[in-house]
């Protein structure tokens, strides 16, 4: 079974974990199909919308896709959930991935 069967299996089985939908959307975005990435990362904020670590992937993705305004929408999100998790690490990353826009 190769590496997207094996997430996609893992979405399905444990859809209260994040963790299986934001390796999926990070496999996804390591190829071609942005779009399935984005829909991905979409699906895990909405989610799963504590998961700190899926808004900095998934600013970059849109940054990567020319959708800087969305990006920022992110990344703002992002910061404000990291600031709540008291996660400074990522609040400091997003803060700076937003700033370089």
């Amino acid at each position: 079974m190769d590496r997207l069967a094996m997430l996609r299996k893992m979405v399905e089985t444990r859809p209260g974990d994040p963790f299986p939908l934001y390796g999926l959307a990070m496999e996804l975005a390591k190829g071609d199909d942005l779009v399935e990435a984005e829909q991905t990362f979409a699906t895990l904020v909405e989610r799963h919308a504590s998961y700190v670590a899926s808004y900095l992937m998934y600013g970059n993705l849109l940054v990567r896709m020319g959708e800087r305004e969305r990006a920022a929408e992110i990344y703002d999100r992002g910061i404000a959930v990291a600031g709540a998790a008291k996660d400074d690490h990522a609040q400091g990353e997003l803060e700076a991935a937003r700033a370089q826009l």
